[in-house]
């Protein structure tokens, strides 16, 4: 009797160790800037962050439209976009940083935090995309992302909220709602 409880004790302290050991804070992680720089995202502290997966040659390409509007009306209130530039659905993101910053500024004056070229699925998945995707890391749910421009939402806190697919437009009441805190 006092063997069981002694293993099931240490089943249960080991499930504990772990799922605390798994989790990690969204201000844990680092990318680069699509200029090469590093980003630490512990500087977004105090902000809502939304990230999305972005594509050049996409149906939702015209979004980063949306996504600047976004931006430029709610900066001011402790809100940022970070886009991650990604190759993963059917080859429509293949330019190199340059050329992608380039597209960004020209066709849609994106003044809002462009990152470097990632990939947001599969074995190369990079942290960053580990973290949004998988409960064990972000504490809120598993998700995939589906297509290009995918949005998760982070709060001040730094805690995953929610995601808005690809169809959910930058401006939708969804995203405009939790930014205003309604």
């Amino acid at each position: 009797m006092i063997k069981q409880i002694s293993i099931a004790l240490i089943v249960v302290i080991t499930l504990i160790g772990s799922t605390a050991k798994a989790q990690t804070s969204f201000y844990d992680l680092k990318a680069k800037t699509i200029d090469g720089k590093e980003f630490n995202f512990a500087d977004l502290k105090g902000k809502k962050v939304l990230v999305v997966n972005t594509a050049s040659k996409c149906g939702f390409t015209p979004q980063y439209e949306d996504l600047e509007k976004l931006y430029e009306k709610y900066k001011d209130k402790n809100f940022v976009i970070i886009g991650f530039p990604a190759n993963n659905f059917m080859h429509q993101e293949p330019g190199t940083n340059t050329e992608i910053k380039e597209f960004c500024s020209k066709n849609f004056g994106v003044s809002f935090q462009m990152m470097e070229k990632i990939s947001v699925k599969g074995d190369d998945m990079n942290a960053v995309y580990h973290w949004l995707t998988e409960k064990t890391l972000n504490a809120k749910m598993d998700s995939s992302v589906k297509w290009n421009f995918q949005k998760y939402m982070i709060d001040e806190k730094g805690n995953l909220v929610d995601v808005a697919f690809s169809n959910e437009k930058p401006m939708c009441d969804k995203i405009v709602n939790w930014i205003e805190g309604k």
